[in-house]
């Protein structure tokens, strides 16, 4: 993910929060944000797609 030019390397926790939030958002009925492939029909399988085409409107704040 980008931001202000800077690229986010997410760890293994960060990661698991962002994919289940945003899984969590599709099981209730949030639009996709990417094209869904045929048979493809898991949230969770869903938000991991659209999580490595780094599309996921969900940020980070690491607090210091």
């Amino acid at each position: 993910m980008l931001i202000l030019g800077a690229i986010i390397d997410y760890n293994k926790f960060e990661t698991a929060r962002i994919i289940g939030a945003r899984a969590l958002q599709l099981a209730y009925g949030a639009p996709p944000l990417v094209e869904v492939p045929a048979g493809m029909s898991n949230p969770l399988d869903l938000a991991k797609l659209e999580f490595s085409e780094d599309v996921i409107p969900i940020v980070v704040i690491r607090v210091k």
